[in-house]
């Protein structure tokens, strides 16, 4: 069904680097009047791709990290590279923070809110985002209430967040991306794909170029 304004449809995972390194890009993104801007969490680390923090994962995801950096000036903290990277009883796992952003789009539309502070804290702060205790604080953090939060947080897991997982794979699939973060703006029903790897660290370009794309389509 086509949506009735421009939507700027995002498909991520919040243990992606380099969708943290395309933050940027969504805040700028979601800047524009009349955009709206879909997240669809695309499972990256769940099922039989959870995994334990290890000094075989840390030594693969630290140069990529660092590149991502030089690439796009986004913050890597010590606390994750020296405190969550080294943290053997931690796993990274997409499923509970994607379950949390799926919670808070459903409360009040704070999804990517959320997805923003959840990156922070495990890129900048090394705090394990698949810990439920640490997803509710972190909720909290972005002012959402408590009590709801858990609620919607609880209804969203399992046959929920599959559900959201498969829908966002098939869109990833229908769009032509392959892999994470994917961008797809959607005009009058017709989807075009992006290419936000020529965008990291130039976010008021990207920004420019996806207002002339709506600009032109109107």
């Amino acid at each position: 069904m086509a949506t009735p304004t421009p939507t700027l449809h995002y498909v991520f995972d919040p243990l992606c680097g380099w969708c943290y390194g395309a933050a940027p890009l969504v805040d700028a993104a979601r800047d524009i009047a009349g955009l709206h801007v879909a997240p669809h969490g695309g499972g990256m680390m769940t099922g039989g791709n959870r995994q334990p923090v290890t000094d075989a994962l840390r030594r693969y995801v630290m140069p990529h990290d660092e590149r991502i950096a030089g690439l796009t000036g986004q913050l890597f903290g010590k606390d994750y590279f020296d405190g969550l990277l080294r943290d053997s009883g931690a796993v990274f796992d997409s499923e509970p923070p994607t379950t949390a952003i799926i919670a808070a789009e459903q409360l009040d539309g704070r999804g990517l809110d959320l997805l923003k502070r959840l990156q922070h804290a495990h890129y900048v702060e090394g705090r394990r985002i698949a810990d439920p205790a640490v997803l509710g604080i972190l909720a909290r953090d972005i002012g959402l209430d408590g009590a709801a939060f858990d609620a919607a947080y609880g209804a969203a897991q399992g046959a929920d967040t599959a559900a959201h997982i498969a829908a966002s794979r098939q869109l990833l699939a229908r769009v032509g991306g392959s892999g994470f973060p994917t961008f797809a703006l959607e005009l009058g029903g017709v989807y075009t794909l992006l290419e936000p790897a020529r965008y990291l660290g130039r976010p008021a370009q990207w920004q420019a170029d996806l207002r002339q794309r709506i600009q032109a389509a109107a």
